[in-house]
């Protein structure tokens, strides 16, 4: 059976500002059409001025596309939703270099609308302002369960876990969604991936108890948000009288702002203060490579997707991991 060919990679990722000047603006673009007031705008400001208004997502999505450089054989490209380099500048590129059809690979392994169909909505206005000359573009598959996706974060855990005492608590953290966004592109979606994963990498680490749980919610406080928050269930620990936390940032494939601010920052001197010992587990940051590549190699060779199997049903009832695929419209 012949397969379409794919003359290139794209990743799609969020963006980040790379400099102080850069910040405002960044966080004007995430925000249009939110109704933020500029007062919250500038809190979360602070966070990205602390690094001198670098995000960190930056350097790694290019240490990321320059390892994907050595695993496959076509060029990749980089484009971004809200910062510099901006999808529809990269597509138009790819158009200008005679790409006729690329693979899309982008930093969330996640279904759900912010995660994934976003990502498509991308693409589509990416293509759009190219016009009749733009390559075509397939998203590649979520990738929440794919083995090397499970086994970086399972290993990242059990790396923690040297630098705490024995029997510390194991705790899942993804960034949360409003209550009113939960289930846009299928019942839970998002959250049952989260909870499925988290199940996932802690069967492999070697643990049969542990924690997942939420962070980094936004907006007004009269909007419901997925809970309970990270900093509310630490509180909570240090009350059961926890004494040391292995904290795994599940939610993020990389070490984007809520990651070194919001755990590393923000969650660590709130454990210090409680006299808890704490430990981050790592993101998979530039290693997310070699699921771009594997993947790739999937679209374009139609095999059969690769996914963890664990012993008994997991908690996806009603959902199908082979139809995960958001579309533009879901919800």
């Amino acid at each position: 059976m012949d397969h379409p060919v794919f003359d290139a990679v794209l990743l799609l990722s969020f963006g980040g500002p790379e400099g102080e000047a850069d910040v405002m603006p960044f966080l004007e673009n995430v925000t249009r059409g939110r109704g933020i007031p500029r007062e919250r705008l500038a809190d979360v400001a602070e966070h990205y001025l602390h690094f001198g208004g670098v995000s960190p997502i930056n350097g790694i999505n290019r240490a990321l596309i320059e390892r994907l450089r050595t695993l496959v054989d076509v060029p990749v490209y980089f484009g971004n939703r809200n910062w510099q380099p901006y999808v529809e500048d990269t597509v138009a590129a790819m158009a200008e270099d005679g790409v006729t059809r690329a693979a899309v690979f982008a930093t969330s392994a996640w279904g759900g609308y912010s995660s994934c169909t976003q990502y498509v909505e991308d693409i589509d206005r990416a293509r759009a302002a190219v016009g009749e000359h733009a390559p075509q573009l397939v998203k590649i598959r979520q990738y929440f369960d794919h083995p090397a996706f499970v086994q970086m974060f399972t290993d990242a855990v059990a790396a923690a876990a040297q630098t705490v005492p024995d029997g510390a608590r194991l705790v899942f953290t993804a960034h949360s969604i409003p209550l009113s966004a939960r289930s846009r592109c299928g019942p839970n979606l998002y959250e049952r991936q989260v909870a499925h994963a988290a199940r996932l990498v802690a069967t492999a680490a070697g643990y049969d108890d542990y924690d997942q749980v939420w962070q980094s919610r936004s907006g007004p406080p009269q909007v419901p948000w997925l809970e309970p928050d990270v900093a509310d269930h630490l509180r909570a620990l240090a009350d059961a009288g926890t004494t040391a936390v292995i904290v795994c940032p599940i939610g993020f494939v990389a070490d984007h702002i809520e990651v070194v601010w919001d755990l590393d920052h923000e969650l660590k001197a709130q454990a210090d203060d409680a006299g808890i010992a704490f430990a981050r587990a790592a993101t998979p940051n530039a290693e997310l490579a070699l699921v771009a590549a594997d993947l790739f190699e999937e679209l374009r060779t139609g095999r059969a997707p690769i996914r963890v199997e664990t012993p008994n049903p997991p908690p996806l009832q009603g959902f199908s991991v082979d139809g995960a695929l958001c579309t533009p419209n879901c919800g």
